[in-house]
Formats: C-alpha cells, structure tokens, sequence
C-alpha cells in the first residue's frame, strides 16, 4: 500500500520521533559508560568498545536486511518478516501492517531509523553478562549473527502488526520482551557457554569507577524518553503518558532498590541507586503506554525491590553474569510485561483492562505467552549460536590475556594513564619528587582491593 507522502505525514509527529531516534541512539554510548565503570581499570576500553561497534554493525546490517526481517510483511511462515524491503527498498510503501487504525503519521524512513536505535542497544544490553571475558572478533560475529537470527524474529512477532504475538494482543509498548528480556535471556546463555571469570567469587572484582556508572545511569535515563514517549510514534498524549511513566517508575525503583539494600546491607550504595534506576527504566518500557501514573510507581518500586534480590541469583546459581544482565534486565524487562496483566488500563486511550481494573486475567495470560516465547526462544537460539561460534572460532580469552586485561591484548591502548603523577599530585618539574604511586590497570585494581 503506497504511503501519502501528501497526506499521511503530519510534520509534528515526524519531528518528534527524530528526535526520540537520537535521544535512543545516546543510551548506547550511555549504556558503555555504565558498564565500563563497573568493571576493572584493564577491562574498561575493551568493553566500550563492544558497545561502540554494536552501533557501527547493526547500523549496516538493519538496512541491508534485519529491518525487513523485523517489519517486513509476515514470511518465512510467519516467523519473521520477508526481504521485500532489502536493502531499504520500496520506502514509498507503508509500513507493513500498519493500515487503518494503525496507520503511521510519519514517513517509513523516519519508523525505519527509529527502530533501528533499539536494534544497537539490544545486542550492546548482552556484553553486560559476558565483561571481561570474551574476544572482539568473536562478538563481532555474535552479534550479527544474532541479530539476524533472534532479534529480528521476536521484533517481528511482538512489534509488527503481522507478527503473532501482536496479532493475539500481547502487549509491549517499547521492548520490555523484545529488548530486555530478550538480551537478559542471551546474556544468560551466553555467559554459560563463555564460563567464569578467573577468580569469580575469589577475588574482589570491585568497579573501578563509580562515578562512569552514575554518569551513564543518567544517560540512559534521558535517552529512555525517547525510547519510551518516541514509541508513540507521534507528539501527543499517550507521548505524555509514556514520559510521565517512565520517569516515575524509574523515581521509585531507585528507591526500592536502595530501600533494600538498606535493610539487607545496612547501607544504600550509589552503584544501587544507578542499578535501580535502570531496573525501572527497564521494567516500565513494556508498560509504559498501558499504564496510569499511580500504576508506574507500584510498577517502579516492585521492579526496583526485586531485581535488587535477583541480582544475587547468580552466586546461588553459580553462573558468572558479570554486570548483572540477567538481574536487571531479563527480571526487570519479564516483570514489567508480567504487571502490565494486573495494571494495566484503558484510561491511557490504548490496551486492555488488567486484573486490577476488571479486565480478568485474558492479558496476564496474553502477557505471560509473550514472555515464554521471547525468552524461551533468545536463550535457546543463543545457546547455540554461541556454541558454534565457540566452537569454530573460540568465544573466550586465553587465561594469561584474561590476567593482562581486554585493553592491551585486544585493542593495544590503556584507558589510562598516571605516569607522571606522585604522592602529592604534582609532576617532577614540579615539586622533589615522592614516591610514586603506580596505578596502572592491574596495580590500580590491588591498590582497591581488587586482583589484577
């Protein structure tokens, strides 16, 4: 069906959505900050630069044939979308699906690259749970390949109107099951099939640089506005739902995650307050347009509490999540969808009743097929994609590279560099010199109590 380049584009709408594209693009720089402070000194630049490059592959790899996959009209029977827009192709035609009520104000390119943002950080999400460990080349591999293979097939069957999911009415308004859960799910597997780090639940593996969470936390949480009020697809008042919404349920995990560490710790930590933060941002992005605002704080503070006690999982479980993917982002993105089954409600213009507002429970039962598939499917197909890969080409550092640290063994650079700096702060020329401290990579680690 031809788009109405005349009629059909309301200037506003477009406007708006490009600019929430943008605002999505920086929660992947956002998202490289937050991680790479939390990992140690000799690790940092190896893991912005996993983040970095997920921006460079996905961009190429969404255009020449994953957006098709994931919006494309229904093939492969039904599993994904078919390859009529190859390559961006016949962009003068709507957007499959998407006629009648659901007919798009915006041009196909604008909804082409608004979608493509949360294709980079889906992948980016994932080297949370494999930090430390894991080879460039081999991600390299991983993410495109599992892009094509798990990303695109579970956007087109929950975001498309010709997937099934959507089609049955399951209800996801910007990724809870189709990004968070779904990279919480192959964070998962993939840190199965990579093992542990050297020296897990042994030695301290402190971050070592708070402050670069705290600044990507905040990253994260303005760019989530796009992510959530852009999926309105236009500038009005489900926009404003979604962006009341979110920064609400985000407000009120910060303190349910503080609240319980305060009670289980003895004390609040900054490192939590960022971590719950984000479990908000996380766990309200499925509901941010099904629900009211007093709901998004119910919403907020649950997913705040509880990925703060999930978190804890992987020592009861023994698998190594480096930077708690599984935790955040799998609980996090499976309870949002899950509440949206008791919260959610029609006052927003758009939905079903939940159970709390006399709908029954017909979409907790739509909500939970949802998040089996999604996650059933990612962690499954991860397996094996990161099986094969380990196989052919090997996923994991060498024991001694793993010691030195991903900055000099893969990417020849240090993060940083104190060369000239002395007890007092002041170079030689300045001062007679004391002794000097030395906090290289590995050195800095030891001197906080970390290992090398």
């Amino acid at each position: 069906m031809p788009f109405d380049f005349v009629h059909g584009v309301d200037t506003g709408n477009t406007a708006w959505v490009l600019a929430s594209a943008a605002l999505v693009l920086l929660m992947t720089p956002g998202l490289a900050f937050f991680y790479g402070g939390m990992v140690r000194a000799k690790n940092v630049l190896g893991m912005l630069m996993q983040n970095y490059v997920a921006i460079g592959l996905v961009s190429v790899l969404w255009v020449l044939v994953a957006y098709s996959l994931a919006f494309g009209k229904s093939g492969f029977g039904g599993f994904a979308g078919n390859l009529h827009q190859f390559g961006l192709g016949h962009m003068g035609e709507q957007v499959a699906g998407y006629q009648g009520p659901l007919a798009q104000s915006i041009p196909p390119l604008v909804f082409v690259a608004f979608q493509l943002m949360f294709a980079v950080i889906t992948p980016a999400l994932i080297t949370g749970a494999s930090a430390d460990r894991l080879k460039f080349g081999a991600y390299c591999v991983f993410i495109a390949i599992w892009l094509i293979v798990v990303y695109a097939p579970i956007a087109h069957w929950v975001f498309s109107p010709e997937g099934w999911l959507f089609k049955r009415g399951a209800e996801d308004f910007a990724g809870g099951t189709v990004v968070h859960a779904n990279a919480g799910a192959a964070g998962l597997a993939l840190a199965i099939v990579l093992g542990k780090r050297l020296g897990w639940k042994k030695d301290p593996m402190r971050p070592h640089n708070l402050p670069f969470t705290l600044l990507g936390a905040g990253l994260l949480w303005f760019g989530w506005f796009g992510f959530n009020a852009g999926s309105a697809l236009g500038a009005n008042n489900l926009a404003g739902y979604a962006f009341v919404n979110t920064n609400t349920a985000t407000a009120a995990a910060m303190l349910g995650w503080i609240v319980v560490e305060k009670l289980r710790d003895g004390h609040p930590t900054t490192l939590g307050a960022a971590s719950g933060a984000v479990a908000g941002l996380v766990a309200i992005t499925p509901a941010a347009g099904f629900v009211s605002p007093l709901g998004s704080i119910a919403l907020g503070f649950i997913a705040g509490a509880l990925c703060s006690l999930a978190v804890l999982l992987k020592y009861k479980l023994g698998y190594d999540d480096a930077l708690d993917v599984v935790g955040v982002h799998l609980v996090g993105g499976v309870a949002g969808a899950l509440l949206i089954g008791f919260l959610g409600t029609k006052a927003t213009g758009i939905g079903l009743d939940g159970v709390f507002y006399g709908g029954g429970w017909h979409l907790m039962k739509l909500q939970a097929e949802a998040v089996g598939a999604a996650v059933g499917y990612s962690f499954v197909a991860t397996l094996i994609i990161a099986k094969v890969i380990d196989l052919v080409m090997g996923l994991r550092l060498t024991k001694d590279e793993e010691l030195e640290g991903m900055d000099t063994v893969l990417h020849a650079e240090t993060a940083y560099d104190f060369g000239g700096v002395t007890a007092g702060g002041f170079s030689p020329s300045q001062r007679t010199p004391g002794p000097s401290i030395d906090v290289t990579s590995g050195a800095m680690a030891r001197t906080e109590g970390g290992p090398a």
